[in-house]
């Protein structure tokens, strides 16, 4: 069971909050960088869902295969307590929302590390 799935209501929330900060743990530039790479192949109209106001267009576990490389995939499975074969499927139901609430205003706004 992953951070996500074990956690509700209030502290599902800080769960996402949480997301940007392992992902810049383990991906270099972070969540900036990782919507960057999906932009770049071919989900500008996702990640411009998650930025503006509106539904967020989902997107698939497969999707994100093709952006972030096999190390990377097992330094974030452990750092979100999942096994790696979930990583793609937690993401793919997480990021939308969790960008979506870093970007109030249609700008990513992360905390300082």
């Amino acid at each position: 069971m992953s951070i996500f799935d074990s956690l509700g209501g209030s502290l599902g929330q800080m769960a996402m909050k949480a997301l940007p900060g392992l992902i810049q743990q383990v991906l270099p530039g972070g969540l900036n960088a990782l919507l960057d790479r999906l932009r770049r192949a071919g989900y500008e109209s996702q990640v411009s869902s998650w930025l503006g106001r509106g539904p967020n267009e989902p997107i698939t576990a497969e999707d994100l295969q093709k952006v972030i490389d096999n190390q990377q995939v097992r330094d974030l499975a452990t750092k979100l307590g999942v096994p790696v074969d979930q990583l793609f499927p937690t993401l793919a139901k997480t990021l939308p929302e969790a960008v979506d609430q870093h970007s109030p205003n249609g700008e990513l706004h992360l905390p300082k590390a």
